[in-house]
């Protein structure tokens, strides 16, 4: 048989390529699994289940990179929607003063050319997640009852439209409000199809042995797409700005098109078992569960919302969530303007020193993962974090202004403590509580489970910037006093679950401190020694080779 070279030196059928070329022309004709056997050459027989899971991380990963990408460009747009005039940009557009030099917003963009801008630009940031918000409990559900791979392709291709048509507003100099703020809630609702989606793929692949690290690792994603958005929207903005987020547009919309081919959803798709979601041995919460076979997809049923509310934990992350997300999120959409108002750095230069923080909660996500796994306790790890995040963010608001290299140090740090925790519960345990004992088993609420936590923390996350918008011209240092008192908040709702898992942690430690000698290593060692001579004695006494402590 005729055969190619892979990228790697691995030697593939020339009749697989023959199916991938065929597949282009006719997609109804495309088998999923030749495809992907294709692109996820298996080392043997061992290995499949891992070449799969490798190649739906990728795919997931880079998926919800864009979805983020397409996000973060209103925060770096904001400078230039409405700005100083008087200080000119690198961009010959805006170096010829106007005949009006004293208007110091002349060159903004109408209608954020007021003095009440930054409450227009807020309610822009509201339109968009309060629909992402509503619209995420229903994507949730509509995921489980529909083919995942279609509903993403639909949702990413719509995201994809409605960030270009924002873009086009430029070209097309629209200066209406309405124009922007449908945009955005139509474009928000489409932005909803991604994560509850996403996590349900990942939980379909993964055990709850590794889980924390894995997702952890995995997450990291939402701070790439952030730092990928900033940079591309920072490159265009001081030239036209439609192109930052025309470009992003095209970019999910793309990563669409590539999940519709390539994307499985599920290991019994492809005829691979799943892995065991039951909590793993106590005393290793790092280890991976053996898999096995469950219960096939066709034969799990939906869960709805209410019985969804109703699993153990729920309601104190979802509430958790609602306050650590609002935090997030505040930062997200106004860290570009803050660092801009409260320094010295040009419009790019404050774009990208913004990635930082999501640089920080790449590392919080991972960490939190970690530590999570190896101690077993989600509640704990998010407790921590968000405690030393309050002190943090105070120390930022007041010190970071100083000079580059304390906002750099600063602004690592507050995503690590921000993000970390927020990035656990919206994957390790929005997958755990997704398939909780409770539901004998049944991967189809993790779709509807993390939906309702994430919604609900959407729901803060669009309050946020809202808030954010209205209170800052007041002054910048009583955002931060909102951030701070979110983030306590946040700290307070999951105290019973920090309790509960301190008092099992207890409980398991007070049954080892139960000692049975024949389980403590070394003192079985020693008895079985002293064992051992007693036994050697008696069988020399009764020979008679031991006579008054002497041996004959």
């Amino acid at each position: 048989m005729k055969v190619l070279k892979s990228w790697r030196g691995l030697r593939l059928p020339l009749h697989r390529v023959k199916v991938v070329l065929a597949s282009f022309c006719s997609p109804i004709l495309m088998k999923k699994q030749d495809i992907v056997d294709f692109l996820v050459p298996s080392w043997g027989r061992a290995t499949v289940l891992d070449s799969y899971r490798m190649w739906v991380i990728g795919l997931t990963f880079f998926g919800y990179t864009s979805y983020h990408l397409s996000r973060k460009p209103i925060s770096v747009v904001k400078s230039v929607l409405h700005r100083n005039c008087q200080v000119p940009l690198d961009s010959e557009e805006y170096i010829q003063f106007s005949n009006t030099p004293n208007d110091s917003c002349y060159c903004c963009w109408a209608p954020f050319n007021t003095d009440n801008a930054n409450e227009l630009l807020g309610s822009l940031d509201l339109a968009y997640l309060f629909a992402y918000a509503v619209a995420m409990f229903f994507s949730g559900h509509i995921g489980e009852r529909v083919n995942l791979r279609y509903f993403l392709t639909f949702g990413m291709l719509m995201c994809g439209i409605f960030t270009c048509l924002f873009g086009m507003g430029y070209f097309w100099n629209i200066h209406t409000l309405p124009y922007y703020i449908v945009v955005q809630i139509i474009g928000g609702a489409f932005q909803s199809t991604g994560w509850p989606s996403m996590v349900a793929i990942m939980g379909n692949w993964f055990g709850k042995g590794r889980r924390g690290l894995i997702m952890g690792i995995w997450n990291s994603h939402t701070s790439v797409g952030n730092i990928l958005g900033s940079l591309i929207a920072g490159y265009f903005v001081d030239d036209k700005w439609g192109l930052s987020f025309i470009v992003p547009g095209l970019i999910i919309a793309s990563m669409g098109i590539i999940i519709f081919f390539f994307l499985v959803v599920h290991p019994a798709d492809v005829g691979c078992t799943l892995p065991d979601h039951e909590s793993p041995d106590k005393h290793h919460p790092a280890r991976e569960p053996a898999i096995h076979k469950v219960i096939p997809p066709a034969d799990m049923k939906p869960i709805s919302l209410k019985r969804a509310v109703f699993i153990p934990g729920v309601i104190e992350f979802a509430l958790c969530l609602f306050f650590a997300k609002l935090v997030s999120y505040t930062f997200l959409f106004w860290l570009p303007t803050y660092i801009k108002n409260s320094t010295n750095f040009t419009d790019e230069e404050a774009a990208d020193l913004s990635t930082l923080f999501d640089i920080g909660g790449i590392i919080g996500g991972i960490i939190s993962g970690v530590i999570s796994d190896r101690l077993g306790g989600r509640a704990c790890t998010v407790f921590v974090s968000l405690a030393f995040g309050a002190p943090m963010m105070y120390v930022y608001s007041v010190f970071g202004h100083i000079g580059l290299t304390e906002n750099i140090i600063m602004l690592i740090l507050c995503g690590i403590l921000v993000n970390g925790p927020y990035a656990l519960i919206t994957t390790a345990v929005a997958a755990d509580l997704g398939t909780h004992p409770s539901l004998n088993g049944n991967s189809k609420a993790l779709s509807t489970v993390t939906a309702l936590i994430d919604g609900t923390g959407s729901v803060g996350a669009a309050l946020g910037p809202l808030l954010t918008g209205i209170i800052s011209p007041t002054g910048w240092s009583n955002v931060f006093y909102m951030l701070i008192a979110a983030d306590l908040a946040a700290c307070l709702l999951v105290v019973r679950l920090v309790v509960k898992e301190l008092s099992e942690w207890c409980c398991s430690k007070e049954e080892d401190i139960k000692v049975n000698p024949l389980s403590e290593p070394l003192l079985n060692s020693i008895i079985h020694d002293d064992d051992e001579d007693d036994s050697i004695h008696n069988s020399l006494m009764a020979d008679g080779s031991v006579q008054n402590g002497t041996v004959q």
